[in-house]
Parts: structure tokens; sequence; C-alpha cells
């Protein structure tokens, strides 16, 4: 049996995380087991998909008073799959997968098409991929000091710009990101 349970629980990349698809990420882990670990990067908007354009590929009609969110790099896995991570208050028809009291993930068509008609969750955040870990990996990369890990929390998944998670997250942990960093205290 585990000590630590890490799902709901939000991965800090260390300064000198040595895969560079995680450099400064921020992850909300999803589902967590003796099988490994799935999660989504949260503050990595790609940069020219947005859900209209994500939409439109899918044929799937966007009545004007849609959201219009940016899509996020979720992680290198299966980066052709898209992920919804979003409040618990909305639940697919299909399938939803309950990750907290906070959070949900869905995965299935039908969220992007209650999206596109301005219905759907409250917030969310639209990912495609998503990193992945099997059996011992995240441990032992948590062990390394690859990653750190703290509390997720609405405010800072939904409501802190994608360009403030990192910096936002450790701050949650009271470090500050120029105490992490290989250059500090140098002149």
């Amino acid at each position: 049996m585990r000590d630590i349970d890490l799902t709901g629980k939000l991965l800090i990349a260390m300064p000198d995380m040595g895969d560079p698809r995680f450099a400064h990420s921020v992850v909300f882990i999803c589902a967590y087991s003796e099988e490994g670990a799935m999660g989504l990067v949260i503050n990595k908007p790609t940069d020219d998909l947005r859900l209209s354009s994500l939409l439109e590929q899918l044929d799937i009609t966007r009545s004007p008073d849609a959201r219009d969110l940016p899509v996020h790099f979720g992680g290198p896995v299966e980066h052709g799959r898209g992920f919804v991570l979003h409040d618990y208050g909305y639940h697919s028809s299909i399938s939803t997968l309950d990750v907290s009291e906070d959070f949900a993930m869905t995965a299935t068509l039908d969220i992007l098409e209650d999206l596109a008609q301005g219905r759907g969750p409250g917030q969310a955040i639209i990912a495609l991929g998503y990193a992945g870990w099997g059996p011992g990996q995240l441990e032992s990369e948590i062990a390394q000091n690859g990653w750190l890990t703290c509390e997720a929390d609405q405010g800072l998944v939904f409501g802190t710009a994608d360009a403030l998670k990192w910096e936002a997250a450790l701050k949650k942990l009271g470090i500050s990101a120029l105490t992490l960093s290989a250059d500090a205290g140098r002149a």
C-alpha cells in the first residue's frame, strides 16, 4: 500500500528538469495508482490552437456565445487525444473521471459539443496529450528532486494566468523561484 496518493495534486517541475518538454511545468495529476500516474500540463498553452479552431477541425458548430479557450500541451503522450480538466460541477453523459471534490476530467467528444454551445463546465482547461508514468517512475523522479508536489486548488488551476502558474505553485509551498535557480546569487 502506498503512503501517498498524488491524485488531484500538482507536480511542479524543478528548474533543472532534464526533459525540456516539462521545463517550468505544472502538472495536475488526474490518476495515480500502483500501475502508474496520468496528468495534464496546465500551464503551457499551444501557440496556435484555440477551441474554435479545434471545433472547426472536428466539424462541431460553435455558437456565438461559446467561450474560445486556449488549447494546452497536456503532455507528450498521445498528443492527438484531447482531455478537459474542469470543475466538479459538470459531468458528461458518457464518461467523466471524478478526480477530487473540486476537479473532474472528461475525454469524450460531448464535452467539446457542450462547450461549443456555451454549456459545459464553468471552468475548464483543454489539453491535447497527457503526461504518463509507469509503475514507480514518478516516485523515482520525485525522489531524484525532479518534481515538487503541492495541493491543487481551483484558484491556481483555473484562475491564475498560465505564465504565472509555476511561480504561484512554488509560492503555495513558500518557495521563491529565485531560490531554486542555478544562477541565484551570482554576480
